[in-house]
């Protein structure tokens, strides 16, 4: 199948069209007043001069009277070949006279065709010439034809890949109005739709659901045609696009969900980071050709939601290293809103995706391993006594330098707590997301 069928708005399809046209003519034609004298034909094989005088009637209706319209049925199988049937009284010869010969092929181009096309249709039918037509004793003649369809069909990719779409083909006449023609059915809808399976059922990305079938009449002016409308439902193979476009994107997102047990403040952490997003974005730049062209399906928001959540991850870690860096210089008052909502949040010590790590039990951090420090902060963990604050040259008494020290450690302690509560909130989301996408996955393709 190409490209163009899967995203577009025209419709590819190799069908096997089996047109059965069949007439059910009861005329005087059938009398022997019309039979081809084949005489003779058991010695010396068949006489195209005896064929004439039905070849010269090919540009008119194969009836004898008028006033009933020929019956065309109409089925057909999605593959590769059209077929046509129908009944021409002019076209009648007796077996037993004609050397036990039932059935004859001939030239196309000397008997009637019924013009019947398909309305989707939107290119030229490029049917080979010089093909052949069977024709029996009884003046059925059959015409199979190779044909390529490329018809108009609106597809809803919302649920890409997996979408069910459905397509109708509708057979009428350009020419022949209710009057001169009806159309019919010359099989079951179900048993076209059976042999259509068997077809197809190893062939493209597309899984036959189902064809069903109605008769319906479009009047044009004065005159009323009609019409054969055929619904073929149809569903995509999710398999492919499944396996080169899901799982992988799921690998990369949940790499960078694990990315959350590095330390903050590790400096690996945001190089790490920035890898994932930039082999995300060649993943999805290598996956483009995979993806429908127009309209957004829901695969579309599915990674722009993944791109969203690595970015907005990037950045969380940005924002933690600055904020860990900022704490053992110089930390800021923290606000009494988030301070309240520390108080009413659940201990990220227990929750924290974050390494097991050694050091100050009550800050939860080394000092010597928070960012742009290389040897240990001593007021990190630890209040200085009066006798180390007046050797550090503090002006003041030791109760206050002690009570800077422990104000200042607390600062560190929640800024320290505010970092890791912001880690656990989004390898939650993470978690949230994942579990989201893989039932959605499951529901989407189990209906």
């Amino acid at each position: 199948m190409e490209r163009g069928w899967l995203h577009g708005e025209g419709f590819l399809l190799c069908l096997l069209l089996h047109l059965l046209l069949q007439g059910s003519l009861l005329s005087t034609g059938r009398g022997d007043t019309f039979a081809i004298n084949c005489s003779g034909f058991e010695q010396q094989g068949v006489d195209p001069a005896a064929f004439q005088a039905a070849f010269d009637r090919k540009a008119f209706l194969p009836v004898t009277n008028y006033s009933i319209p020929v019956r065309v049925n109409i089925s057909f199988t999605l593959s590769a070949i059209l077929e046509v049937r129908w009944y021409s009284p002019f076209m009648r010869w007796n077996p037993e006279e004609c050397g036990g010969i039932r059935k004859l092929s001939i030239a196309t181009e000397n008997l009637w065709l019924p013009d019947i096309f398909i309305k989707e249709l939107i290119t030229v039918d490029e049917t080979l010439t010089g093909l052949m037509a069977y024709v029996s004793s009884e003046g059925k003649v059959r015409y199979d034809k190779p044909m390529k369809v490329i018809t108009i069909c609106s597809l809803d990719i919302f649920y890409f890949p997996f979408d069910e779409q459905n397509c109708t083909f509708t057979f009428n006449s350009f020419i022949y109005t209710v009057e001169n023609m009806v159309l019919g059915m010359e099989k079951k809808v179900q048993e076209i739709s059976n042999i259509s399976q068997k077809l197809i059922q190893s062939k493209g990305e597309w899984a036959l659901l189902g064809i069903h079938q109605s008769t319906m009449k479009t009047i044009v002016g004065a005159n009323q045609y009609d019409q054969l409308v055929f619904h073929v439902a149809i569903r995509r193979k999710p398999r492919l696009y499944v396996i080169n476009l899901l799982v992988p994107s799921s690998f990369l997102v949940a790499i960078d969900a694990l990315s959350f047990y590095l330390p903050a403040e590790s400096e690996n952490r945001a190089p790490f980071k920035m890898t994932l997003l930039l082999g995300y974005n060649v993943f999805l730049l290598m996956m483009n050709d995979l993806l429908p062209d127009t309209g957004t399906p829901l695969i579309n928001v599915y990674f722009t939601l993944c791109l969203s959540l690595m970015v907005l991850s990037l950045l969380e870690t940005i924002f933690i290293t600055y904020l860990l860096h900022l704490a053992t210089t110089q930390p800021p008052p923290m606000p009494p809103w988030l301070h309240s909502l520390l108080l009413h949040c659940t201990s990220p010590m227990k929750c924290c995706p974050t390494a097991p790590r050694k050091g100050n039990k009550d800050l939860g951090l080394t000092p010597t391993h928070l960012p742009g420090l290389k040897e240990p902060v001593e007021f990190v963990g630890k209040v200085p006594g009066p006798q180390e604050a007046e050797s550090n040259g503090c002006p003041g008494s030791a109760r206050i330098c002690q009570e800077d020290a422990a104000q200042k450690q607390h600062l560190v302690s929640l800024w320290i707590q505010f970092s890791r509560m912001m880690d656990t909130l989004l390898f939650r989301l993470y978690l949230f997301f994942m579990a989201t996408s893989i039932i959605t996955v499951i529901v989407l393709w189990n209906t």
